[in-house]
């Protein structure tokens, strides 16, 4: 039986991820200060804040509802009750978005009515980086394809930014999102994808990578178990993919691949269950980044 061997050589790439807070927040409104009159009329708040009512005069409420000619209507969110005495004050939270009318129970038909316009605070962005995976190996030099999903559940996302540790890569401003490296030597890296929307809140995802100078897949110490099994190691990068292949002629042009895979250990392992007493010939090459 003859069986030889020849080695081929191949390539490594990249991968990484943060976001943020707010706090509630207290509007003033005075009561009867201005004579019939809340002031400000208008008030815009968040969801989660609160309104204080501040009487600075008597006999006035603030009571929610709506005024429609000379009727004004209660709705029972909130009634402070008529005030006869200062001082005195009112408080009322709002945990829902909207528009909330009021008005003032004994003073409505002289235009004593108010405003509270809530407002839903925005949202951040979400963004993950999808490509490459973490902790992912690459050859160097590396030209690795860092691509990221983003959206943003109350408006959109103007621009997501690529970064190679604390390196603008690009920016990408519509999907799909996506930058490439450019020759990455050897070492380790933190891929950052920074999502920003119309409001200019950010999100942010990474990944870590790691690169490496690719070892030729020289083979070594063959053993043949007749009349089928070959084994044999090969020098490898653990996280660098490699494919065996078998051919009849050593000059042929056509090798099969008998398998690939990512190497998990130096040297790398490989056992051909279907040799046969035939000549044949192996190489191992050194799979290009993905």
């Amino acid at each position: 039986m003859k069986r030889c061997l020849s080695a081929i050589a191949v390539v490594t790439s990249l991968c990484f991820g943060f976001a943020p807070a707010s706090v509630a927040a207290t509007a003033t409104v005075s009561v009867g200060s201005a004579f019939l009159a809340f002031t400000p009329a208008t008030t815009n708040i968040n969801v989660g804040d609160r309104v204080i009512w501040v009487w600075g005069g008597t006999f006035h409420s603030t009571t929610s509802g709506t005024v429609s000619g000379t009727v004004a209507t209660p709705n029972g969110l909130w009634e402070s009750g008529l005030i006869t005495t200062t001082p005195h004050s009112f408080t009322n939270t709002f945990n829902s978005a909207g528009t909330f009318p009021y008005y003032c129970s004994f003073h409505f038909n002289s235009g004593m009515k108010g405003t509270v316009i809530v407002t839903a605070p925005n949202s951040s962005p979400t963004v993950s980086i999808t490509n490459p995976v973490n902790n992912a190996v690459f050859a160097a030099s590396a030209n690795v394809t860092i691509q990221a999903s983003a959206a943003d559940s109350d408006g959109s996302v103007t621009n997501v930014q690529f970064l190679v540790g604390s390196t603008v890569l690009a920016n990408s401003a519509i999907a799909p999102f996506a930058a490439v490296t450019n020759n990455l030597a050897p070492g380790a890296y933190t891929l950052f994808a920074i999502a920003a929307d119309n409001n200019g809140a950010k999100a942010t995802n990474s990944v870590a990578i790691n690169v490496v100078t690719a070892l030729a897949p020289a083979i070594s110490g063959p053993q043949s178990s007749p009349p089928a099994n070959l084994q044999f190691t090969y020098a490898a990068n653990i996280g660098l993919r490699y494919v065996v292949e078998r051919s009849a002629e050593l000059a042929s042009t056509s090798w099969t691949p008998v398998i690939t895979n990512t190497a998990i250990s130096n040297p790398q392992s490989f056992v051909d269950t279907n040799a046969t007493n035939n000549p044949g010939f192996y190489r191992v090459r050194l799979l290009p980044n993905p």
